[in-house]
């Protein structure tokens, strides 16, 4: 390769305004013009200009509450289907899943799992994760143990 051949650079950078008066658009009013909003300050991202018609702002519905900013922080769902990858009589938490792959470690301790019991189950397994009431009837119809459930809003009222 020479440095004869190289391809021409055709494309100017950009001017820098109000850089100085060496610059080309330096001085006074640095290309902004003379009079008006947009030559003494910054239009902000929500301004519409007029009073007329009701900001956009007003016109989304709110949400109430304390917890309005807040995501809605939601388990992983962990299908019975999956759980056969696992030999009769293991036991199944957090690390026994991430090492199979099925999800990852650091997701399962941020938002915790929770097994459904969609598909069938055909292994005995001990499970020590929370879990929902048809997986419950499935791993035990399997001959397996669920050793933490997640408590239904009746059993709740009950305790209490």
């Amino acid at each position: 390769m020479k440095l004869s051949n190289l391809p021409k650079t055709i494309q100017k950078s950009k001017k820098r305004i109000g850089r100085g008066r060496g610059s080309g658009k330096g001085g006074h009013t640095v290309g902004r013009g003379k009079y008006g909003q947009k030559s003494r300050e910054k239009v902000g991202l929500l301004f519409e200009g007029t009073k007329l018609k009701k900001s956009l702002l007003k016109r989304l519905p709110l949400l109430r509450g304390k917890g309005k900013f807040k995501p809605g922080i939601k388990p992983l769902i962990v299908n019975l289907k999956y759980l056969n990858l696992f030999k009769d009589g293991e036991t199944i938490n957090l690390e026994s899943l991430a090492e199979k792959g099925i999800i990852k470690k650091d997701e399962g301790i941020k938002y915790g799992v929770k097994i459904l019991g969609e598909g069938n189950l055909e292994r005995s397994l001990t499970i020590n994760l929370p879990t929902s009431n048809s997986a419950k009837e499935k791993i035990e119809k399997a001959k397996g143990k669920v050793v933490l459930t997640t408590k239904t809003a009746k059993e709740k009222d009950e305790k209490n």
